[in-house]
């Protein structure tokens, strides 16, 4: 019971640090006049909750097995989710609880779909919080990914454990000192993105929300437009780039940092990332340019921003690609899946699993052409063995199922398929747009209908945390072992 004492210990440190995080919008709310109590009172409630929990387990022994280390995870998201939904619900833009929920997950989770009709004129007070989800977001699944995930052996995660001598019973006193260092690299990160977008032309307000979103890969705007608003080659050329910074391994940043420079040449899913990144920009330019006979603009500017938008799963559009053709759109739905690197704030299946997978079935061929052949997979100069591939493959597997099984419940709702398909997969990889006209770039997701938005709201949560972290909690057999 005490390791369950600690899990709750640690959601009442959470959701008062989310309280606390709402006075921001408060400041807002006072220097543009749009003062209510939408804020005050949920931070209020959220506070107090936090606090009864916090009171209520101080005798906590500051361990964590790895059952518990899979409850924190999924009850951490959870519980963000719903008090991060409070202001939503008390603020004037008369989003019912399904809404208010939906929003905050997409939020969390760092997905970027959103149910507000007309964000040019919402209050500044939300649009921020918008932003401080998003941020928190990003910030949590990266010491997730890099702390708690390889231990819990999630999806090949263990790949990437920062020492073999980790175990379940050093997680939280491990973490303290990682976890620590991402927080200021992250925070840095922000605040140089925030600097160039104003200097490049945004007010500081636009400037604050969209470093915090970018950074976390989330996507969420100010704007009905996204970053298309500003038109500006400057501010695009800088959100692609720290977009890309929030994409790769913010372990290598560390490892930088303590003296590895050749960190981001040598890591072979950050070079094959890149990779992915600059084919996938030239393929689209060369179908968009020469194979395609409609008369609307084409850019390579634009291309390679809606590129790296769609495959980090930042969901930022400058241009509608609804209009490019079917090609592109079967080309952009790919890139949902793909998404970016492991211990980054970019979601999908990640470039690692990709990477493992190819290698898995060129193996399998050459075993077809030299029978008593022995072929030894590695990643990375280390060996993978059998028991690691197949919980990538697993993991991979449960991916495209938990999809189609998304993708049915979303038609049985009602969605024609372009809309059920797409909003499958902007969920569960946390991109934020779909296609089509419903969800696609220049339409949101407030016309759904309840059922497929909690639908698509438990996609989002499956998808941010590796799917198996939240799974496993629904299997006795896994309780009973511990």
């Amino acid at each position: 019971m005490s390791n369950y004492k600690t899990v709750f210990f640690t959601l009442g440190v959470l959701q008062v640090i989310l309280g606390l995080a709402m006075i921001i919008p408060v400041i807002i709310q006072f220097i543009y006049n749009e003062l209510d109590s939408s804020f005050i009172s949920s931070g209020i409630i959220t506070i107090i909750f936090g606090i009864l929990f916090f009171l209520s387990n101080l005798d906590h022994d500051k361990k964590l097995n790895l059952p518990q280390a899979f409850l924190l995870t999924a009850l951490s998201w959870l519980s963000i989710a719903i008090f991060g939904s409070l202001p939503f619900v008390f603020s004037n833009l008369n989003l019912n609880i399904t809404d208010a929920f939906f929003e905050s997950m997409s939020g969390i989770t760092t997905t970027g779909s959103t149910v507000i009709i007309n964000l040019d004129i919402a209050p500044k007070s939300i649009l921020l919080w918008r932003a401080i989800l998003q941020w928190l977001g990003g910030i949590g699944i990266i010491v997730m990914a890099i702390t708690l995930m390889p231990i819990m052996n999630v999806g090949g995660m263990q790949l990437f454990k920062i020492s073999s001598n980790d175990n379940a019973e050093k997680i939280l006193p491990r973490s303290k000192e990682i976890s620590l260092r991402l927080i200021i690299i992250y925070s840095a990160l922000t605040f140089l993105c925030g600097l160039f977008y104003k200097i490049f032309g945004m007010n500081f307000f636009d400037s604050l929300t969209h470093s915090m979103t970018t950074i976390a890969t989330g996507g969420f705007s100010n704007y009905n437009e996204s970053i298309g608003y500003f038109d500006s080659s400057l501010i695009e050329t800088t959100s692609m780039i720290f977009i890309l910074l929030g994409s790769v391994p913010f372990i290598a940043y560390i490892k930088f940092l303590n003296g590895d420079k050749k960190i981001f040449f040598s890591d072979t899913q950050i070079k094959t990332f890149f990779k992915v990144v600059i084919f996938s920009i030239i393929i689209l330019f060369i179908y968009l340019t020469i194979l395609n006979q409609n008369s609307f603009e084409i850019s390579i500017r634009s291309v390679a921003f809606n590129v790296i938008s769609i495959l980090t799963g930042t969901g930022y559009v400058t241009k509608d690609f609804d209009q490019w053709g079917n090609f592109p759109l079967l080309f952009f739905l790919a890139l949902m899946f793909i998404g970016g690197c492991a211990g980054s704030t970019a979601c999908g299946i990640k470039i690692f699993r990709i990477q493992l997978l190819y290698h898995f079935l060129l193996n399998q061929l050459k075993k077809i052409i030299y029978p008593r052949g022995i072929f030894v997979i590695k990643y990375d100069k280390s060996n993978i063995d059998d028991k690691f591939m197949s919980s990538v493959i697993s993991f991979i597997f449960l991916y495209i199922v938990i999809f189609f099984l998304l993708t049915a419940i979303l038609s049985l709702t009602g969605l024609d398929f372009i809309t059920s398909i797409s909003g499958a997969a902007t969920s569960i990889s946390n991109v934020g747009p779909g296609l089509g006209e419903t969800i696609g770039p220049n339409g949101n997701f407030s016309s759904l209908s309840d059922p497929s938005k909690w639908a698509l709201s438990m996609g989002m949560i499956l998808g941010r945390l590796e799917l198996f972290a939240i799974l496993v909690l629904f299997i006795p057999s896994f309780w009973r072992k511990y």
